[in-house]
């Protein structure tokens, strides 16, 4: 069975670009400066606020995979051992590049990716006009087809979540955030056209997601 690992990487548009109705409506709660700052930083969180600026594909038992991101000229290339593939494009195009490949796949494995990513991907899709593929969205209590980790190393909501961070560390395994950058950084990042390190960024949560993965299906899937 054909398995691949998904992450994303959004951004949320400056609150500048939308219109004064819909400034008010996503800076109501803001009394304070603070506040304001933290609405802002939570558009990244919702697909009608934000944007898709890197979606990572990775499979878990063969090592190869592919990063499609966002950059403001073309910048592809190969990882040295040629196993991963960067691929850049406009975020409709990699949205639709996304489609085709999770199309070959039977089980996509994802780290909250039912409380983020998949309906992330779909509804963002939408908007741009893209075709989805698949139900990115399946029966929840069936890990077959989607698994996603958070969910089952919570046991379905028995336990409390933790970021992937966090079980990383907890299973031993090195943390994608171990070089210091986490998903905060991204405005700034992509501000500073430093659109490589975003793609490699994602590659690192792909990888530890993959390895958070082999270790659920060993001790954990019975």
């Amino acid at each position: 069975m054909a398995k691949v690992v998904i992450d994303i990487e959004t951004l949320g548009y400056p609150i500048e670009s939308f219109d004064e109705i819909r400034q008010k409506y996503l800076l109501k709660f803001s009394e304070t400066e603070a506040e304001r700052e933290e609405a802002i930083q939570k558009l990244s969180l919702y697909p009608t606020t934000s944007q898709v600026i890197a979606i990572g594909l990775l499979n878990p038992e063969t090592g190869r995979g592919k990063i499609l991101f966002q950059a403001d000229t073309p910048l592809n290339y190969s990882s040295d051992d040629g196993a991963i593939q960067f691929v850049t494009g406009t975020e409709k195009e990699i949205l639709e590049q996304f489609w085709q490949n999770i199309a070959h796949y039977d089980q996509f494995i994802t780290f909250n990716g039912r409380g983020f990513d998949c309906p992330f991907l779909m509804l963002r899709s939408a908007i741009l006009q893209v075709q989805s593929t698949r139900n990115l969205m399946p029966y929840r209590y069936d890990a077959s087809i989607h698994c996603d980790l958070l969910e089952q190393f919570t046991f379905y909501g028995a336990f409390r979540k933790f970021n992937l961070d966090f079980y990383c560390k907890s299973f031993g395994i090195e943390s994608p955030k171990a070089n210091g950058i986490t998903g905060l950084d991204m405005k700034q990042l992509y501000e500073e056209k430093r659109f490589r390190e975003i793609a490699e960024y994602n590659l690192g949560d792909l990888k530890a997601t993959a390895e958070l993965f082999r270790r659920w299906e060993k001790f954990l899937s019975v």
